[in-house]
This record gives structure tokens, C-alpha cells and sequence, in this order.
């Protein structure tokens, strides 16, 4: 797989070990067993896989590229290019502004734009009618387009079962980049519209079984679906795709529940010509980290900490899973541990902060769960490690540490 250059302060001396360790034991990925960096009165489990994906070493290597090669333009970004704040931040301080927020909102408006600007596009792609209005400009946004090909694959999808005239179910949440991006383009090939989890699958379900009306469709997904869509025809076929940061598993769910409908409207021996077989469009990199996720579920460990920018999809999945066995803390950087008793951390679900005292338990040696999403340097890691390890007394030396990393043994 190709190697990008991405800036050194947002690699790790500490993590970069574990990954070659990892990549030294297990060269075909085979084994989600985290390893153990082993600091006496704490023991941390790193999941097998996390952090930067090739999609956005990809995007931060062109970033830096458009400011290397345009000193004296203005640079803008169309949005967050990655949801990490200090990935963000640190493009911020270079120079780079955003033309929009997350939701798409203008933040500096599109009319003083000029044909001697630089736009990037973020990973997540952009929704083709704003790529028109900056072509118009005579703004060339191919050059530093940083969309991560995985996405693009997912389009590609879309347009295939399209234009074999099934409606496009997008898996996921339909004010994220990502899913603009995706339905923009499945808008042009078919009807598309967008679920946000099983729940809204559920839902969608009953219109395809013709048991609410168009009235109540319109109500119930207002702004989640394409223009002119009509419950009792554009429901007759159906492909799933998806936001490459969704949960795979729920996919999956979305996907059977689709098909197990339409066998029960349709029959099992018309099914293939009412639901589209996609597969799954995750990328690697999602699916990767979300195993590894389950192995960590697999240790003794007495806690989850996981790393991330609180907008960024993959991260929360993450936190999501952990949840599942740990007392779990999703955190943005080393910055929300306050000290030994008392952490700042993101509560995903309401959206909202919160403040947990006494989070580090009283016990010898106490092991930590610690991974992190897809956009996340592996420096804040290191910190956070740092941190915590800065409560103890007694704590190894790094160098016998990383020289006695080992694999967790499941059995």
C-alpha cells in the first residue's frame, strides 16, 4: 500500500512501535489481539488496529502540498477536511480557512471567491452542486481534491444499481459530509434516500409494505430523500449503500431487513429482481478498526479510553462498541483529563459534555483499554499515555517497555 508523507508531529515514537510489533507478528492481519504496554502499575491494551487510515494520510499529504505550492494564495478547505480538531486546527494556524462548517453552512461566502483562490476538497468528498458553483469560478478542484477513494467506491456502487432503476438506501446520518457527498451523486442515477439506523429502516419498511401513505412519508423522512419520490413506485426495488464510517454490523442488519421484506412482498424466487446484492461499502479501514474494537472487548481490562474528534462517525462507532463491556471515555486529547480524578469526556448519544469524577479505578496494575478513530494522529495517544502514566509512581522506564511489548493472550 503506498506511503504518504505526513507531517512527523503527528506521528509517535511509542505508537509506531506497537504497529511494528503488530506488523512484525501478524503481517496478514489475522489476529485482533491488542498488544500490552506493560508500565508496572499501569498496563495499557492498544487495539490491533487505529488511527490514520490511507484515506486521510492521503488527504493531510495533499493538504500540505496545496500550502507548499501556493505561498500567497488563499487557501480554503470546503470543510473540516478530517473531523479531528486538532488535525483542523493545525491547518487553521497554516493559513487554511473553511469555506463551511459540518452541516454545509457557509462560513465565508462562496461570492468572494475568485479564480486565483485554492479550494480543497476534504476527504469526505463534496456534493456536486457545490463542485458546479466552483467550476464556474474557474476554480480547478481536481488538483487538491483529497476525496478518500473508498468513498468514491461507494459511488460507484450507487451508480451501478441506479441504473438498474432500484432506489439507492444510503446507511447514514444524512447531514454528514460524507452522506451529502453519496446522495448527491445517487440522486442522479435513481431515487435515493437516506436511514439513519434499523430503527429508520424499520420505518422506511412499512412504506414498502404499503401500510402508511405518502403524506406520512414526507413527514416522517422530510429531507431525506430525493426529489419526486413516490412510496408506491420508488419502493419496488431497492440497493443498499453506505457512510464508510457507519457500524458494519448494522449494515448488515439494514441490508437482511430490506431483503427479508421484499421476499415477504415479493417472494423468494423474485427477490433478485427486487433487491440489489451490494455487499458491504465499508472501508478497510472501518471494518479493521471496528474488529479490532471487538478483541479489546475480549480483555480483562477495567476501562476504555477512545481518542477522537467528537464530530467523527468512525470514533463514535468505536466508543459504541467498547461501551458494550467498558466504563468507556471518548475523549478529544490528553487536555479533558484533569487529573487523576476527574475527566472531561463526550457523551456521543446527547451530544453534550461530561464531567466524571474518581474515572480511574483503584487497582494494581490497572489496565486500560486505548484506541482511537480513523482521524486521529497518533500523538495525542501518546499523551494521553503520558498522562495517565504521570499520576503513578514506579513506572517503568520506556525503553523496557517497548521492549517487552506482548500480544493479550485470549485464553
Amino acid at each position: 500500500m503506498k506511503s504518504f508523507k505526513v507531517p512527523e508531529f503527528y506521528r509517535s515514537p511509542l505508537i509506531s512501535a506497537v504497529k511494528q510489533y503488530h506488523k512484525i507478528q501478524d503481517p496478514k492481519k489475522k489476529d485482533n489481539a491488542p498488544a500490552i504496554l506493560d508500565f508496572g502499575p499501569v498496563q495499557f491494551y492498544i487495539a490491533r488496529h487505529f488511527g490514520f487510515c490511507y484515506g486521510v494520510e492521503n488527504a493531510i499529504e495533499i493538504a500540505f502540498k496545496a500550502i507548499e505550492e501556493n505561498p500567497g494564495k488563499r487557501i480554503y478547505l470546503l470543510s473540516q477536511m478530517i473531523h479531528n480538531p486538532a488535525v483542523n486546527k493545525d491547518l487553521n494556524e497554516r493559513g487554511i480557512l473553511f469555506l463551511q462548517d459540518t452541516q454545509g453552512k457557509e462560513l465565508i461566502s462562496f461570492d468572494t471567491l475568485t479564480i486565483n483562490d485554492v479550494v480543497i476538497i476534504p476527504a469526505f468528498g463534496a456534493p456536486l452542486d457545490i463542485l458546479d458553483i466552483l467550476e464556474k469560478k474557474g476554480i480547478k478542484t481536481q488538483k487538491y481534491n483529497t476525496t478518500c477513494p473508498f468513498v468514491e467506491r461507494v459511488w460507484k456502487k450507487s451508480e451501478q444499481i441506479g441504473k438498474n432503476n432500484h432506489t439507492i438506501v444510503i446507511h447514514g446520518k444524512y447531514n454528514h459530509e460524507e452522506t451529502r457527498s453519496t446522495f448527491s451523486r445517487s440522486a442522479i442515477h435513481s431515487k435515493a434516500i437516506v436511514v439513519r439506523d434499523i430503527s429508520e429502516a424499520k420505518k422506511l419498511a412499512q412504506y414498502i409494505s404499503e401500510d402508511k401513505s405518502q403524506q406520512e412519508f414526507e413527514k416522517e423522512f422530510g429531507g431525506k430523500f430525493s426529489d419526486g419520490f413516490n412510496v408506491k413506485k420508488d419502493l419496488l426495488k431497492l440497493g443498499v449503500i453506505n457512510q464508510t464510517t457507519m457500524l458494519a454490523t448494522e449494515t448488515e442488519e439494514i441490508a437482511d431487513y430490506f431483503k427479508k421484506t421484499m421476499v415477504q412482498k415479493f417472494g423468494a424466487e423474485n427477490i433478485m429482481q427486487h433487491f440489489a446484492d451490494t455487499h458491504d461499502t465499508l472501508c478497510y479501514a472501518t471494518n479493521e478498526n471496528q474488529d479490532a474494537t471487538e478483541g479489546l472487548l475480549n480483555t480483562d481490562a477495567h476501562l476504555a479510553i477512545v481518542v477522537g474528534g467528537y464530530n467523527s462517525s468512525n470514533t463514535s462507532h468505536l466508543v459504541e462498541l467498547c461501551e458494550r463491556k467498558f466504563h468507556t471515555y471518548f475523549i478529544s486529547s490528553a487536555g479533558e483529563i484533569e487529573n487523576k480524578n476527574l475527566i472531561h469526556h463526550f457523551d456521543y448519544f446527547h451530544n453534550k459534555m461530561l464531567i466524571t469524577n474518581n474515572f480511574l479505578p483503584d487497582k494494581n496494575p490497572l489496565k486500560i483499554v486505548i484506541t482511537s478513530g480513523a482521524s486521529c494522529p497518533d500523538s495525542l495517544l501518546d499523551e494521553v499515555m503520558n498522562k495517565i502514566n504521570s499520576f503513578f509512581t514506579q513506572t517503568k522506564p520506556l525503553e523496557s517497555v517497548l521492549a517487552n511489548i506482548k500480544s493479550y493472550n485470549f485464553s
